[in-house]
């Protein structure tokens, strides 16, 4: 099913994702918990929830849901002469006013991280490149919750608020304040069915908080925090969020050793950065020359992975790189390989670099306020009609520059979506050709597969930002120039090897493991599409890929000369919320089956000579 539909609103990240926020996730406006509510006027909410008795005596059905949520009577009175008695338009109307009138003083005390400036400099680069982590176990989400948060939406769009249950009133009350509905559902799955309305509104802040604060949790402090978090009769958010700071602090002191990520992410150099000092990196002996290997992953892993990648891949020092040195897009990633990296040179003619070389017609409808140069990482969703229109009628209601918060709430939403400028107050996102150029493949490259919209945007999140990759690859032109032989692991939508062939290293064969049948459709259209003269083998599962397998595969195309692949990063993306669980998790646990194809060929290889 199509979750990009005009009708639906789709602003939640797809989780089965295999890239990761490159930014922090950008919060949007938060209603205030009844815990914070402040006495306005004659407008008193308490924290169970009810009316208090100095509130006016006659209220209306349709004002009260809009009281117990926060909002003044005023707010409420203004909204309904704006829209009538339309629950949604009125809702919408008072999510405006809240982000205008909300001062500095009234926002909850949250660290730098979740609060990125404005100014006119502000890039992707920019933000913190912390990434949260989860401290929810996969156990938590509950497909009950779930169902009743659809019900309690759909009875509250029907006007049947008299219908709900206490359990469906709860969540409702908790996502119209502008909590997750994940985030709702798992602070009810572990606070208990009796738990008060502020005491979920403390789990849910001290939840986000915790992450905020420590966004590499190890795995065996997850036990204990959730302990913490779990006990929501006895603590409050600021007693939490104190004793999270205690256990990092006591990490700290420990000194625990890990891969430090660079700053700027260049690697051993990129064609557009000059690097200080000549950068020299020396190899065993045993790993010069092939078969070389080439490893790929999101460089924002949950703390330990890498030295465990690295440990795996013969201690290889591996290279950091954010693609925005090569596009006008970011995407931070970790490449482990034993390639030369003397005499790179990338990909010609080079990419546009910037959001307005990219994409020129956006440039006459580019607000000035819109300062930004680059774009987020490509994720696999979509932001919604739905957030758009949202946008337009946000800004359009004033003739210049809207309000510094119409601002930073409109920029906060393009950063996280890449929405673009494509008419006067109008954004949109951006088309999966558009997507396919700023990711180095040729037009159209996905709809060789006969997919839907939603499925391109899919397979192009998870893959390779190609010139990114081929100017590590460049090294093989003149190493093969009478042709290669690749095994190509978790190989997507052929990234790898597009980049081999737009570096004009021919192609002799190809073995091509992917489990995505849409994604070996993509990759058989366009080798047919290519006209390549050598032979392509697909294999749908590395699991399946025995040392047997490989002996027969070594004798038939006379070896391999690169084992080029990334495994899947489903558990270690910072945009996954269930379960992160490192190398350990489901899908990224594949990595092992990469180390273990991998010295298979090596050893297969050496008994050749």
């Amino acid at each position: 099913q199509d979750k990009n539909l005009p009708e639906e609103d789709n602003d939640a990240i797809d989780w089965d994702t295999e890239d990761e926020l490159e930014l922090q996730e950008i919060p949007e406006p938060v209603f205030p918990s009844c815990t914070d509510l402040r006495i306005t006027g004659q407008h008193d909410v308490c924290c169970d929830a009810e009316a208090s008795s100095s509130s006016v005596p006659f209220r209306s059905k349709f004002i009260q849901q809009f009281v117990v949520m926060g909002f003044t009577e005023e707010s409420i009175a203004k909204a309904i002469e704006q829209n009538g008695e339309n629950s949604d338009l009125v809702l919408d109307s008072l999510l405006t006013f809240k982000a205008l009138d909300d001062s500095p003083e009234e926002q909850p005390s949250t660290s730098p991280q979740l609060e990125p400036s404005i100014s006119s400099n502000d890039s992707v680069s920019e933000y913190n490149e912390n990434v949260l982590d989860d401290v929810y176990e996969e156990d938590s989400w509950s497909s009950d919750s779930d169902s009743c948060i659809n019900s309690a939406k759909q009875c509250y769009l029907n006007d049947e608020g008299s219908s709900l249950s206490e359990k469906e009133k709860m969540l409702l009350f908790l996502a119209n304040m502008g909590y997750p509905e994940e985030e709702a559902s798992v602070a009810m799955e572990k606070c208990g069915p009796k738990a008060s309305l502020p005491e979920l509104v403390d789990f849910i802040c001290a939840a986000q908080m915790a992450r905020a604060e420590d966004p590499y949790l190890q795995e065996d402090v997850k036990p204990t925090l959730e302990h913490i978090l779990n006990d929501c009769g006895g603590y409050k958010k600021r007693k939490v969020y104190t004793k999270l700071c205690k256990r990092k602090k006591q990490r700290e002191i420990s000194g625990e050793e890990t891969i430090r990520l660079p700053n700027p992410m260049i690697g051993f150099g990129v064609p557009t950065q000059s690097i200080p000092t000549m950068v020299q990196r020396i190899l065993p002996k045993q790993l010069i020359g092939p078969p070389f290997f080439y490893y790929e992953n999101v460089a924002l892993a949950p703390k330990g992975v890498w030295d465990t990648i690295k440990r795996h891949l013969y201690d290889v020092e591996p290279e950091f790189v954010d693609s925005k040195y090569f596009s006008a897009t970011a995407r931070k990633r970790g490449y482990l390989h034993n390639l030369p990296i003397e005499n790179r040179f990338p990909l010609f003619p080079l990419p546009p670099r910037t959001i307005h070389e990219a994409l020129p017609l956006s440039k006459s409808w580019w607000p000035s306020w819109d300062g930004r140069k680059k774009l987020n990482c490509l994720q696999t969703a979509i932001g919604s009609a739905r957030l758009t229109d949202r946008i337009r009628k946000a800004v359009e209601k004033y003739d210049g520059a809207p309000p510094m918060e119409i601002q930073k709430y409109v920029l906060d939403q393009c950063k996280k979506w890449n929405l673009v400028w494509v008419g006067r107050n109008k954004v949109a996102p951006l088309e999966p050709d558009e997507v396919e150029m700023l990711l180095g493949f040729p037009k159209n490259h996905t709809r060789g597969g006969g997919i839907s919209r939603t499925d391109r945007y899919k397979s192009l999140g998870n893959s390779f930002q190609v010139d990114t990759v081929a100017y590590h690859l460049s090294v093989l032109k003149d190493l093969f120039p009478n042709g290669i032989n690749v095994l190509s692991l978790f190989s997507g939508i052929g990234g790898g090897e597009v980049a081999l062939y737009r570096l004009g290293v021919p192609l002799n064969n190809v073995v091509s493991v992917e489990k995505s049948e849409v994604n070996r459709d993509i990759v058989r259209s366009w080798w047919e599409q290519t006209n390549q003269r050598g032979n392509l083998i697909h294999f749908d599962d590395v699991q399946l890929l025995s040392r047997d397998s490989l002996k027969k595969l070594v004798q038939s195309v006379g070896g391999f000369d690169l084992v080029i692949g990334g495994s899947p990063c489903n558990n270690l993306a910072g945009s996954n919320r269930v379960s992160r669980d490192g190398l350990e998790g489901k899908e990224s646990s594949l990595f092992f089956d990469y180390v273990r194809i991998l010295e298979d060929v090596r050893t297969l290889m050496s008994s050749r000579h």
